[in-house]
């Protein structure tokens, strides 16, 4: 909730403390933000906009597929990897997700830990509705990655990023000294029978090189751990695992339920992600 992230939260105008009163969050300069009645939330600069982030129907795509267990293996790993570097019970910790959408992630990640409390940042309010009743610890925030991040300097334990914007000086800003970032990439293996069967965008091969050059200003990998698995999916998940992610701005509907009726049913399709800690 709110309440437990707040005193980790900084004014988006003048990056001063905010504090909560009542369902409306303020700072000592005056600026104020009123929690939506969904839960969230925003905490964008005035000439911040939205239209980057995910809609209604890509949100209800993700909500089911994740719901339906089909990255339960992610989820699995990345808590695995949270408790392994964070305080189990700190009351005081943060866990940032930057990029959370619908909070799948870090909702999984702090039932593993049972303490610090979790921020769900993301610029989709649509998103950040079902955030903020994924778990009862976690704080939703509407806000933009690119921009400077509502959340004061040292303050989290541990950034998430799941196929994620990264913004590597920010990311380093809110982090603790010893703090971690793990980030959650596809391989070039990731849904390769969908790529071919379907058109989809495919993930080139350079593309853990091209993130730790983004982050290596500021971060350097220290470990990394490649989970791989095999999903069983109907037509109806194929199409919502397309519809969830980027695939969706590029995909026409009738052209990909036709390409849908010529695989078979249940398809077996490759799960391949890359996991890496940075610090």
């Amino acid at each position: 909730m709110l309440q437990d992230i707040e005193h980790h939260l900084a004014c988006p105008h003048c990056a001063r403390p905010l504090a909560l009163d009542t369902r409306t969050l303020r700072c000592p300069a005056g600026h104020s933000f009123d929690q939506a009645r969904q839960g969230y939330v925003s905490l964008l600069a005035g000439d911040a906009h939205t239209g980057t982030g995910d809609t209604a129907a890509m949100v209800a795509a993700r909500s089911d597929f994740l719901a339906a267990g089909h990255y339960r293996p992610i989820a699995d790993a990345l808590a695995d990897a949270a408790a392994a570097c964070t305080p189990a019970r700190d009351a005081d910790g943060l866990v940032a997700d930057l990029g959370a959408g619908t909070g799948y992630y870090l909702a999984h990640v702090l039932g593993r830990l049972d303490g610090p409390a979790g921020a769900a940042l993301d610029i989709s309010k649509y998103a950040l509705r079902r955030a903020a009743k994924a778990h009862p610890r976690i704080g939703a925030l509407v806000c933009d990655a690119w921009r400077p991040l509502p959340l004061l300097d040292g303050t989290a334990d541990l950034v998430l990023n799941v196929f994620a914007p990264r913004n590597g000086p920010e990311i380093r800003r809110v982090l603790r000294p010893g703090g971690r970032l793990l980030v959650v990439a596809p391989t070039g293996r990731h849904l390769r029978e969908l790529v071919a069967g379907l058109g989809l965008l495919s993930v080139d091969d350079e593309k853990e090189r091209r993130i730790d050059d983004k982050l290596g200003p500021w971060l350097a990998p220290l470990e990394r751990t490649e989970v791989e698995f095999t999903l069983r999916l109907s037509h109806a998940d194929a199409s919502a695992v397309v519809g969830m992610g980027p695939n969706a701005w590029h995909t026409d509907r009738d052209r990909l339920a036709a390409a849908l009726g010529a695989l078979p049913e249940p398809v077996e399709v490759t799960g391949s992600v890359r996991l890496s800690v940075y610090g």
